[in-house]
């Protein structure tokens, strides 16, 4: 698997969804034409930017531009950044904001940001007025190449991650890989690690070329696109084939059943992003798989040192503030697991691996092993 040797015009990737389809765009530069896009999808629309205000410095403006031109009508809805917004108090603020402006059912909302933004401005669109349309805009590398498809939307509970939401597809995705640029390489790392859970779930080749490629994935060379939409086509059509998560879309959870419960146990804080938990948590996978003889430690080990080898976290104790209250106890790490999304009548389901490539749904797996499991690598001296 080759990257192209320079950076095309855009890239189109179909999420087929019979009459709910939508194409996810990916360029360098692409949010210039969200305006003759939307136009030409939905002649006379009006529209409301929902963003949060780090990402308002960089890009409302632009997006704001690119629809006045094309002469479509907006407002702008701006939160406080992170995941302190996808709450009640945020949907509520987003929600009475939409009705405010007068979005009405053949309108759209915009989701100009990353997960956090995507993922409420989304659940808002879903229930206001009983569903309006919305397209997303993403502007982090974990939103390009995962939140922003395939129709998830939701908030937090205190009690566990995304336990509130619905499916709500987007009627199009704008993916400008240029807006990359401006973020914080913490969070360009942990937008990557859900690129590397699509090599390490179900593509072998892919995670080899993520191996040799990563540094101009990093530096914006031409290897960023390919990564993005290689990504975004992996995990099209897994969402093609389970829309509503029955059965295989699950595999996409792959770390998160730990990653989630980590991030729960840090108050969904900056001390531990959303693909950091999710890198840690791969790592916790792969390693629990190989405990139970299901992958080869040498693939366990290939998975944990390419993400170390990144800069992201791979054990426990890299997460900031790792003694504190409630993350370096087994028994609470159980507790928020059980609120996972993917528990059934009480029993844990995780996504572990077979080897590199290949990633399986467990079912029923023995909580004491779990446990047992999570209190030794609590006690490792790294």
């Amino acid at each position: 698997m080759t990257a192209p040797l320079k950076h095309s015009a855009s890239i189109t990737v179909d999420v087929a969804l019979g009459d709910r389809a939508y194409d996810i765009i990916i360029g360098r530069d692409v949010l210039s034409s969200l305006g003759a896009r939307i136009a030409a999808l939905r002649p006379g629309v009006r529209t409301a930017i929902v963003t949060d205000r780090t990402v308002a410095k960089y890009w409302l403006e632009p997006t704001e531009a690119s629809l006045v031109k094309a002469g479509i009508a907006t407002s702008r809805i701006i939160v406080e950044e992170g995941e302190g917004s996808k709450s009640y108090a945020g949907l509520e603020k987003v929600s009475e904001a939409l009705i405010e402006a007068r979005i009405e059912r053949n309108d759209l909302v915009i989701a100009l940001g990353g997960g956090v933004v995507g993922d409420l401005a989304g659940f808002a669109a879903a229930i206001l007025r009983r569903g309006v349309d919305f397209v997303q805009v993403p502007t982090s590398l974990l939103a390009q190449v995962d939140s922003s498809v395939g129709g998830k939307t939701g908030i937090n509970s205190p009690r566990g991650k995304n336990l509130l939401g619905a499916f709500h597809q987007p009627l199009l995705v704008v993916a400008d890989t240029a807006v990359l640029d401006t973020l914080s390489q913490r969070q360009f790392r942990a937008g990557y690690a859900e690129v590397a859970k699509y090599g390490v779930l179900g593509d072998e080749a892919f995670f080899g070329w993520l191996e040799a490629n990563h540094a101009d994935i990093f530096t914006g060379g031409a290897a960023r696109e390919h990564a993005i939409a290689t990504s975004c086509r992996a995990k099209a059509a897994i969402v093609a084939r389970d829309e509503r998560e029955t059965g295989e879309r699950a595999l996409l959870n792959l770390g998160h059943t730990f990653g989630h419960a980590l991030e729960a146990a840090t108050g969904f804080s900056d001390r531990l992003f959303h693909g950091e938990g999710v890198s840690v948590g791969m790592v916790l996978a792969a390693e629990f798989s190989a405990q139970l003889g299901m992958i080869a430690e040498a693939d366990a080990a290939r998975i944990k040192r390419h993400l170390a080898a990144v800069g992201l976290p791979t054990h426990l104790q890299d997460i900031a503030g790792f003694s504190q209250e409630g993350l370096a106890d087994a028994d609470a790490l159980m507790a928020l697991m059980a609120q996972d999304k993917k528990v059934k009548r009480g029993r844990l389901t995780f996504i572990l691996l077979e080897a590199v490539g290949r990633a399986v749904i467990t079912s029923d797996v023995e909580p004491a092993l779990v446990r047992d499991f999570l209190a030794r690598k609590l006690a490792q001296k790294i």
